[in-house]
């Protein structure tokens, strides 16, 4: 393939010393912009969860109205629907990507200041519907942070650009979602008087204006697609549109499909050994399968009738590959037994495990956290000498044997290996009120778990990475992570059900076996995954 005008122009060649230098500076840069990316999209993330709920509970809100609002987190299940609009347009000045992330960050930090501002008790719809936008804005952040960081990083350089993204994340997560509990608990503040939540907020405000700033200053410039852009006024009614879908689509299912599913399920579960609640689940499961089937059609007959172009063409780009409906059965499956054994893992650990609170919050909160993102680094590095395919089989088998270590803990029980005392600290921005005794068998099995969670996390990621085209990024990666949680969506009532049915050494021997669909898949699509491995010849012109 020749190579474009501008790459073909003459130019002064370095020295080979002295262009590795080069090549070394700028793939630490881009590694660091996708660490600091990864810190900014994690932290706005506990601000519409965790700790949203921690502040209106302290506010003296009822629990079913904390129930209610939990539902501020939708925006990130449907991000797809507007994602193809941040691949049609760019806003101007900054080029292609960096105008939306400084927006977006910008917008998010002006959301925090005024939901400061709002108490949820003296006015608790305008407080509920800041706490939507947050969402919202959050979820475009994600998108266009995706669709950056994939343009940006070659294929050598997604495996450990995915690791570091993580750490990022989850750096942000622990600051936004553990540390500011810490900060608001009287008890460990001095003179017994923590930060407020508005006060809180109010920081993490000042922090996405910094965000604003270092990706309008430090980012590089990634490269502009060649190809014309789609009409304008099609892709705006394009998106109107599979959005009165979507809402059609979920009316259709809640008033249609639940009913539905009760009554071609009902008569057959009426006969069976389950509880009242188990046999709702499995409605409720199947109401889920006929609201996917009836939705997804209908949003494409939407997008094709308006002529929501960048979204067609999307999809088209993306299943004109080799391999394309096998990665997306792989995408749906790889993480499903692991989403399995984790769905139900603080009730197994407390209540069939009778394991204390504090312990299970400091192995599995504290240790693992950290264990995750030292997995994730770990599987980054390996990346590099592996490659993808590779990765993603030896990462896989790792997160399958995980599963035994539940099933060994439930079969064995506690104080089967030796434990060991934490001792209280004070770091200043996390503490342990008192010394806390970790059982040996807990501390194993969730650091195997975390780790090669972790791990797997970091090759999926860059698998992700390699499947989207740079024209339509935000669409592609928007889709592409949709589907990876459709597996994680239907884990939940199902693993309820399987959990109680079948008891628990059953149900992480059925989670292990959960694992290998995605396995014997993965060795089938070996050849294409390994051409994911290559960059392409050409890059595109670059963005200016």
């Amino acid at each position: 393939m020749p190579l474009p005008e501008r790459a073909r122009l003459p130019t002064a060649a370095p020295a080979p010393a002295q262009r590795t230098t080069v090549q070394r500076a700028a793939a630490a840069h881009r590694l660091l912009v996708v660490t600091l990316l990864g810190f900014a999209s994690g932290l706005p993330l506990a601000l519409t969860g965790q700790a949203l709920q921690a502040w209106m509970t302290l506010e003296g809100l009822d629990v079913a109205t904390i129930g209610f609002l939990s539902l501020v987190g939708l925006p990130y299940t449907f991000k797809f629907l507007w994602a193809p609009l941040m691949d049609r347009f760019d806003l101007p000045w900054l080029g292609r990507r960096r105008g939306w992330l400084v927006a977006t960050q910008l917008a998010l930090a002006g959301v925090l200041w005024l939901l400061s501002h709002i108490s949820p008790t003296g006015a608790l719809q305008v407080f509920a519907l800041l706490a939507v936008a947050l969402a919202f804005v959050s979820a475009s952040q994600d998108v266009v942070i995706d669709a950056y960081r994939t343009d940006l990083l070659p294929a050598a350089e997604r495996g450990l650009g995915s690791s570091l993204n993580v750490l990022g994340y989850r750096l942000a997560m622990i600051v936004s979602g553990g540390v500011a509990f810490i900060w608001t608990d009287p008890a460990n503040a001095a003179g017994g008087a923590g930060w407020t939540w508005p006060e809180v907020y109010r920081l993490m405000a000042a922090l996405m204006v910094g965000a604003a700033v270092l990706s309008a200053t430090i980012l590089p410039k990634v490269p502009r697609p060649t190809a014309p852009p789609t009409l304008a006024r099609h892709d705006i009614a394009g998106f109107f549109a599979v959005a009165a879908a979507v809402a059609v689509g979920y009316l259709l299912t809640d008033r249609l499909g639940v009913p539905l599913a009760g009554a071609l399920l009902g008569p057959w579960l009426e006969g069976t050994a389950l509880a009242p609640t188990l046999r709702q689940r499995w409605i409720d499961l199947l109401a889920l399968l006929m609201g996917i089937a009836v939705t997804l059609p209908l949003a494409a007959w939407a997008a094709r009738r308006a002529r929501f172009q960048t979204l067609l063409d999307g999809l088209a780009n993306y299943f004109s590959q080799n391999g394309a409906w096998g990665f997306l059965a792989f995408i749906v499956l790889y993480k499903l037994g692991d989403a399995f054994a984790g769905s139900l893992m603080t009730p197994f650990l407390l209540k069939a495990m009778a394991y204390g609170s504090a312990e299970v919050g400091v192995v599995n909160k504290v240790i693992g956290l950290w264990l995750t993102i030292g997995g994730a680094l770990l599987g980054g590095a390996l990346m590099i000498k592996l490659g993808l395919w590779r990765a993603l089989m030896l990462f896989g088998i790792l997160q399958m044997v995980s599963n035994l270590g539940f099933w060994w803990l439930a079969v064995n029980g506690r104080d089967v290996l030796p434990g060991l005392d934490l001792p209280a600290f004070d770091w200043g921005f996390v503490s342990l009120a008192q010394p806390t005794r970790v059982d040996g068998g807990l501390l194993m099995v969730i650091a195997f778990e975390n780790i090669s969670g972790g791990m797997g996390t970091a090759a999926f990621v860059a698998f992700l990475m390699s499947l989207c085209n740079q024209r339509f990024t935000a669409t592609q990666f928007a889709l592409l992570s949709a589907f990876a949680s459709v597996g994680r969506v239907w884990v939940g009532p199902l693993a309820g059900v399987l959990a109680e049915s079948i008891g628990w050494p059953t149900f992480f021997v059925v989670s292990t076996v959960a694992a290998l669909p995605a396995l014997v898949l993965l060795w089938l699509l070996r050849a294409p995954v390994r051409a994911l491995e290559v960059d392409p010849a050409t890059r595109g012109a670059a963005d200016d």
